[in-house]
């Protein structure tokens, strides 16, 4: 691997890390701390409820977010875009960290929280998307899953981050004194580790297909003014394209807010897990997913996108039935198991998400089109899973209806994936030449063909 490539992978890695560090933590702290202290007046489960809407509320701003840094990140570049949403998530996390609680301002304190959780939305709407593409645009076409698939590493490594402070805190505080200022202690930590991303990211050049294709466009000036707004132009000739992408991610988002926050909520108020023991379990099982993701990003170099993303998706809804029966069974040893398959499952859907995204558009609508199909499809899964899992939990008291409801989400995922063409093989570069609908079939068509071959 070449120093530049190694540097730009290094980078949207710890990035991504971080970002979703912040997004994380937020989510966790949900499940096990901001019920109590933002809705204090609530029972237990209609607090945590209540917790989970402005959890939810969070993902309802990141269709902006990826519209927004889409639009600017196709037009001026992924670095700039990167860096603003590096500082946009970080401000927010670490503002979380001093807010009051709903004893000493009342109902200001919820609102508060809920504006800076739209922040983060708002912020990691653009990471996603920036952070795949500036590696899949720096790599080679041969190995593109493999590289591509760090920057999905940052999903786990955040969660292994969050999860492990919360632990750690969880362990040596008593419970009055986390509640009274130890939950603070982790999102003001933030605001050291943006400072590190930041060194790091502001370090790495500028995708070198945008480079290209900025210049192509700028020496065609009818060109220019055809792609002068990426949204359009993604709406006009790839909407099939995002149409796949929102299916691809309902499986995979479901399955991992159900199977890494609400399970926080499961275990301790169902399952009568000690808060710590169910932090753990996701500990290990994010720490496992960490180091399976960049395999399975190179599988799919070797057998395509599509047969990799499948036995994901298909996994992760058999297995949701036996997950649920596992945490029920009271046995530390059979939780980890639960989590752990679960994320071995959407790591197979995750890890060559961010290739076949990437793959799917051309290089100057690429951002935009990679973002609004991940952001947007969101807002359905990812966004109201835990929420939906708690109501079913506290309106049937079973966890059966859960499993049917992330076996159902893979598939309408199972269905989006089999209907999409192989993308693995393709030539970014002369998906990057070609123009409209048209000339963006014929590269795709060239493209597997040589794959083929």
């Amino acid at each position: 691997m070449s120093r530049s490539l190694s540097r730009v992978v290094g980078a949207s890695l710890i990035g991504t890390t971080v970002e979703w560090y912040d997004y994380f933590l937020y989510g966790t702290a949900a499940a096990l701390v901001f019920g109590k202290v933002f809705f204090p007046h609530s029972d237990p489960l209609t607090g945590t409820l209540l917790a989970f809407v402005t959890y939810a509320l969070g993902f309802a701003a990141r269709p902006l977010g990826a519209l927004v840094f889409g639009h600017y990140g196709d037009r001026i570049g992924r670095k700039r875009l990167l860096v603003l949403s590096l500082l946009l998530m970080g401000s927010a996390t670490t503002l979380i960290g001093v807010l009051p609680t709903y004893n000493q301002v009342g109902v200001a304190a919820p609102v508060l929280l809920t504006v800076l959780r739209l922040v983060q939305g708002f912020a990691l709407g653009g990471e996603w998307g920036g952070a795949v593409l500036l590696v899949s645009e720096h790599g080679d076409q041969r190995r593109r899953g493999f590289w591509a698939s760090w920057p999905q590493g940052g999903a786990p490594a955040g969660n292994l981050l969050a999860a492990g402070v919360l632990s750690l805190l969880t362990g040596v505080q008593s419970e009055q004194q986390f509640l009274a200022w130890g939950w603070r202690v982790p999102f003001l930590l933030s605001a050291v580790l943006v400072l590190v991303g930041l060194w790091i990211r502001l370090g790495v050049d500028e995708s070198p297909l945008f480079k290209q294709a900025l210049a192509a466009a700028k020496a065609r000036e009818e060109q220019s003014r055809a792609e002068a707004t990426p949204l359009l132009a993604v709406l006009r000739d790839h909407w099939r394209d995002v149409l796949i992408a929102m299916g691809a991610r309902l499986a995979e988002n479901i399955s991992y807010y159900v199977m890494t926050t609400f399970v926080l909520v499961y275990a301790v108020s169902h399952a009568h897990f000690h808060k710590q023991s169910a932090l753990n379990a996701v500990l290990i099982g994010s720490a496992i997913q960490f180091a399976l993701i960049p395999l399975f990003g190179a599988l799919s170099d070797k057998v395509g996108r599509k047969p990799v993303y499948l036995v994901g998706a298909a996994g992760v809804g058999a297995w949701a039935f036996a997950f649920f029966r596992l945490v029920d069974a009271h046995s530390f040893g059979e939780l980890v198991l639960a989590v752990t398959v679960g994320l071995v499952f959407h790591s197979a859907m995750y890890a060559p998400q961010a290739a076949f995204f990437a793959e799917l558009f051309g290089t100057r609508v690429r951002y935009s089109g990679a973002s609004i199909g991940a952001q947007f499809s969101s807002v359905a899964a990812g966004a109201p899973a835990p929420l939906i899992a708690t109501a079913l939990l506290k309106d049937y008291g079973s966890a059966t209806p859960i499993a049917v409801y992330v076996a159902l989400a893979a598939v309408l995922t199972l269905a989006a994936v089999a209907f999409a063409r192989e993308t693995r093989g393709r030539d970014l570069a002369a998906v990057a030449a070609s123009s409209g609908a048209a000339g963006a079939a014929r590269a795709a068509r060239a493209d597997v063909a040589a794959a083929d071959a």
